[in-house]
């Protein structure tokens, strides 16, 4: 098999992906196609079928895997492929587990270097909290292992969650010897769960997408609501430090229009703003530059403002 990550400009594709979307779509001209987005466990292309009616397409829908038949070629900097035919595959044809993309990283590593961080933890009722989450409630610990951190953007696999909670955790920790007025226990804490909400708000691979709950509410009041609901069986939890926690899950986008219910109030979530972004930021570039397929300008990219460039040397 070919992984999608591997394909170039040019190349012939005989081989089975999964579809993640399927979207009917008119040309100006009035002619129906489908824009498709297949999947493998190296991430997702773009793919255009022009031919809809036609005999080698079969009937299909998101989530099946298809034999794909086709040419890959390159739009706005970006692999696409043009499809010619579509075979709807039946169970057996295919494994699962080279469809869904996953963390390059160890799960169990990461996780167990989440858990040495709680470990360090000195503040009897934060360390409590952490272990009602990360030791003690399995469903919720099963979830966070295999959630990704966003349906699109950045870490959008499994084990996207753990590996960006991870990230965000130890940069926030290299703050706290930078920086020594910052609480440390505090602000490791509040990284830890500043997106705890994305198990609920996201379903699991293969469907990665928004729950009911993720539309109505979001994962920053779901995160918050579920710290109230912990600390309620924590006897004596300190009521400021409940609130200063939940004011940085409240703050840690930042601002009103990405989507923060309040405003950092307080320098524990200004940095864990800082720390969140840096992260989501540079794992995004990561991703684009692993599938630029050509080096030189990339053209406008919405989340940086700005025309992207890699010019693939190494000085």
């Amino acid at each position: 098999m070919k992984f999608l990550k591997d394909l170039r400009p040019g190349d012939r594709i005989a081989d089975i992906y999964m579809c993640k979307h399927k979207l009917s779509a008119t040309t100006k001209n009035g002619k129906e196609y489908f824009s498709v987005t297949l999947q493998d466990k190296t991430g997702t292309v773009d793919a255009k079928i022009w031919e809809p009616n036609s005999e080698g397409i079969d009937d299909f829908d998101d989530a099946d895997y298809l034999d794909i038949f086709g040419e890959v070629t390159s739009f706005n900097g970006a692999i696409q492929i043009n499809v010619k035919r579509a075979r709807k595959c039946h169970e057996g044809e295919y494994d699962p587990a080279l469809y869904l993309p996953v963390s390059s990283k160890d799960n169990d590593q990461m996780y167990k270097e989440l858990l040495g961080i709680i470990g360090t933890v000195e503040n009897p009722y934060l360390k409590k909290l952490l272990e009602e989450f990360f030791v003690q409630d399995e469903d919720f610990i099963n979830k966070f292992r295999k959630s990704s951190a966003a349906k699109t953007v950045h870490h959008g696999f499994i084990g996207g969650l753990l590996e960006h909670t991870l990230s965000v955790t130890k940069l926030c920790d290299y703050y706290c010897k930078s920086y020594p007025v910052l609480k440390r226990d505090l602000l490791l804490t509040a990284a830890m769960c500043h997106d705890i909400g994305k198990t609920r708000e996201l379903s699991l691979f293969p469907t990665n997408d928004y729950t009911d709950e993720g539309q109505f509410l979001g994962h920053i009041v779901i995160g918050a609501e579920m710290i109230n609901d912990k600390v309620k069986n924590i006897n004596g939890f300190p009521t400021l430090l409940k609130q200063e926690l939940i004011h940085c899950i409240l703050a840690h986008h930042g601002e009103y229009e990405y989507g923060s219910p309040k405003k950092p109030s307080i320098i524990e979530a200004v940095a864990l703003n800082m720390a969140d972004n840096t992260d989501a930021k540079m794992e995004t570039f990561t991703e684009i530059l692993n599938n630029i397929t050509e080096p030189g300008w990339q053209g406008y990219n919405k989340l940086f403002e700005t025309n992207l460039f890699d010019s693939k040397l190494d000085f």
